[in-house]
């Protein structure tokens, strides 16, 4: 059966991914936003602070990865929708928990829910919109998902500013429930329900990215080039404040920064979907983005003394280089056939968000061996990028290809 793909990249299930992956957004840097006041509304002291802070975001990735492999299987075994409707309804009703926390073990317990819960939303939404798109509409498509979907963190921070963080936690959790109700009136993907009607066919197999070497040492680029991304997130802004007074720049708040930096990244996720059809070249697209990521991490290490403002001009950058997430996801899912398309659109993503508790193990070593924050960030930054830009230089260039129906 041949499957009309539709034309236009404002169709339901685009807008409605959009807005869900705006409610995901909200949710998954909620936390770092927050971090301080609600650490210290539970009775902990500074130094708990910033070692039970980095637990957490820990705890909340590992809970993505779970949530990753969990979502991507059943992605390609019952269907994208189910997975956006799942993920969706989880990390809503623990957003609404997060909420009601008074000890630090529920707080734990419940991000790590949150976490799983997190996992699904991106990657299926990506991967929904590509097998309903032409392949010409698959840059821009994806673009705006992750562009519009990141204005979340950017309310996140504000809203924070108006209410206490309990407050932010539920309305998260409301506004997932409600966005819940939208997606009832989007299709599932007709390349899926083709496929899907075969009966031999193995579906979801995870164990696949491991059993052919060919197809592993694809999912393993598709997840080492998102690294400099999450290094940049969940490194040098999340711990911003602790960077900035290394450098002796006074006043800087990780809110504020994250809010920069993920307005930046909205504008560089429009600007790479862009970019990546005109070049006709997701490689192309990603090494571009690439160097403005390594310029302004430079730019990072080099201040001294300055002032707030330049710290958070300087996160904007960064932010706008780590646009390149959406060519590592949209080269992800299309480097697989349907029947592993979601379990790899939905499991990469998460796998490089999971890597961030051992890039944290990796800054804590190299901080302690050279006894200097600041030289301990630029080397695990060091380290990070290389590992990146080597993973993206050997993979397949996949701009204009069709997705494959199989993957045997």
């Amino acid at each position: 059966m041949t499957v009309k793909p539709s034309t236009s990249i404002f169709q339901l299930a685009v807008i409605v991914s959009a807005l869900g992956f705006f409610v995901d957004t909200y949710d998954l840097l909620l936390f770092a936003i927050i971090r301080k006041p609600s650490l210290a509304a539970l009775g902990l002291n500074p130094a708990d602070i910033l070692s039970k802070g980095e637990l957490l975001i820990s705890i909340q990735m590992i809970g993505m990865v779970i949530g990753g492999i969990i979502f991507g299987i059943l992605g390609d075994k019952k269907g994208r929708l189910k997975v956006l409707f799942g993920s969706i309804l989880l990390y809503s009703i623990a957003n609404l928990a997060n909420g009601m926390v008074t000890t630090l073990n529920q707080y734990i317990i419940l991000r790590f829910i949150a976490g799983i819960g997190l996992a699904g939303e991106l990657g299926a939404g990506i991967t929904l919109v590509s097998e309903l798109l032409p392949k010409e509409k698959r840059s821009m498509a994806a673009g705006f998902i992750a562009g519009f979907g990141l204005f979340g963190v950017v309310a996140a921070s504000l809203i924070s500013k108006m209410v206490d963080w309990r407050t932010c936690y539920y309305i998260g959790g409301l506004l997932g429930l409600v966005l819940l109700l939208m997606r009832i009136q989007v299709q599932e993907s007709g390349i899926f329900k083709t496929v899907q009607e075969s009966t031999t066919l193995s579906k979801g197999n995870f164990l696949m990215f491991f059993n052919n070497r060919k197809r592993f040492a694809k999912y393993m680029q598709c997840i080492l080039i998102g690294l400099p991304v999450w290094y940049i997130i969940g490194i040098l802004v999340t711990f911003s404040d602790q960077f900035g007074k290394a450098m002796g720049i006074s006043g800087v708040e990780p809110g504020t920064a994250i809010m920069y930096l993920y307005m930046a990244i909205a504008a560089g996720d429009f600007s790479v979907g862009w970019l990546s059809q005109r070049l006709q070249s997701r490689k192309k697209t990603l090494f571009i983005f690439y160097g403005i990521a390594i310029v302004f991490t430079v730019l990072y290490f080099l201040q001294s003394g300055g002032s707030p403002a330049w710290f958070y001009f300087i996160c904007a950058g960064l932010g706008y280089g780590a646009g390149l997430n959406v060519v590592y996801i949209t080269s992800s899912v299309e480097q697989f056939g349907t029947n592993l398309r979601a379990s790899a659109g939905i499991s990469i993503p998460n796998m490089v968000r999971g890597t961030l508790p051992l890039m944290i193990l990796l800054f804590k070593f190299t901080r302690v061996f050279f006894n200097n924050y600041v030289v301990g960030g630029w080397v695990t930054g060091l380290i990070i990028f290389a590992i990146g830009i080597t993973a993206a230089w050997f993979l397949d260039e996949t701009y204009g290809k069709e997705l494959e129906f199989t993957e045997v």
